[in-house]
């Protein structure tokens, strides 16, 4: 008799570890801030991050003027200290905390399941890490963008005169963009949002479609701070601005 089975889709789970365990009290609470952080606001500002830095496709002016918008916000510092770094920082953490508790197994068992929640864990570590250094470099070093936004595209551009730096912004967005479109996956799936496996897999391939299209505006916009002709760098920027 011919096998009837559906193929899985690309982010679909099958055996191995399950990725939604729903803990016990505290636990079950941390758990579901962890996954609802994920979403709200860590999604939503990486959502605006890609936007924000799509812009560079458009030019220097464009990218710096984008800059010089988000910098222009009330409270920008507190907005980004509660809205941003201390979410993403428990989010991280707490993630760490689940993957020291949890049981992969995939060498003994390599499953769809157990591959996926090492493929999380590993994403979300080297995104976080990656966010660290992006963070740390073009906000605490150099030429202070929020009081010289001009200088964005240029500062960006001079991380990418290494090749190292090149390469690690590559890694960084596509473990992001991998961690957030499987991240929804487990939300949908974890907040009653698809029930039962073929709601899953469906959203499953609209998921898949979320993290390329990441990928792809990632890419579009590394190439754009790669093609351009080099900008006035942080250092030129404050020299210009003296005389």
């Amino acid at each position: 008799m011919a096998s009837t089975a559906r193929p899985a889709s690309p982010l679909e789970v099958r055996g191995g570890v399950a990725p939604l365990r729903a803990g016990q009290g505290y636990s079950f609470w941390l758990r579901r801030l962890h996954s609802l952080s994920g979403i709200v606001p860590i999604g939503a500002f990486l959502v605006e991050h890609f936007v924000s830095n799509a812009f560079a496709t458009r030019g220097p002016a464009a990218y710096a003027k984008q800059v010089e918008l988000l910098s222009s916000f009330p409270f920008v510092v507190g907005l980004e200290l509660f809205g941003i770094w201390l979410p993403i920082l428990y989010h991280a953490l707490y993630g760490f905390y689940i993957w020291y508790r949890g049981d992969s197994n995939v060498a003994e068992y390599p499953w769809a399941g157990n591959w996926m929640y090492n493929a999380q864990r590993w994403t979300g570590a080297i995104a976080f890490f990656y966010m660290v250094w992006h963070t740390w470099h073009l906000r605490f070093t150099g030429i202070h963008l929020l009081s010289h936004p001009d200088a964005a595209f240029g500062k960006v551009q001079m991380e990418f005169q290494s090749p190292l730096a090149v390469a690690f912004y590559a890694v960084g967005i596509l473990c992001a963009s991998w961690h957030f479109a499987y991240g929804i996956w487990l939300f949908a799936a974890k907040w009653g949002i698809t029930v039962g496996d073929n709601a899953r897999r469906r959203f499953g391939y609209v998921c898949l479609a979320i993290g390329l299209l990441f990928v792809g505006v990632g890419a579009a916009t590394m190439y754009s701070f790669l093609n351009a002709p080099i900008e006035p760098n942080g250092a030129m920027q404050m020299t210009m601005s003296n005389h």
